[in-house]
């Protein structure tokens, strides 16, 4: 059987955070359309502004 294709991942962040209009916290206030559960390392710039508290870390 072949592998499920991956989705692209924003290579802003550590692991896969989904490249979308706009992505959300899961359990947060936005309204996405893409959501991800944390904690994600932010490896480059925060274009989701998931980091709220600029530590590096996204959706803590």
């Amino acid at each position: 059987a072949e592998p499920a294709p991956q989705s692209a991942s924003d290579p802003n962040y550590s692991g896969c955070v989904p490249v979308a209009s706009d992505v959300d916290c899961q359990g947060g206030s936005g309204d996405g359309p893409a959501y991800v559960t944390g904690p994600i390392r932010v490896i480059g710039t925060d274009v989701y502004r998931l980091d709220h508290d600029k530590d590096g870390f996204a959706c803590e």
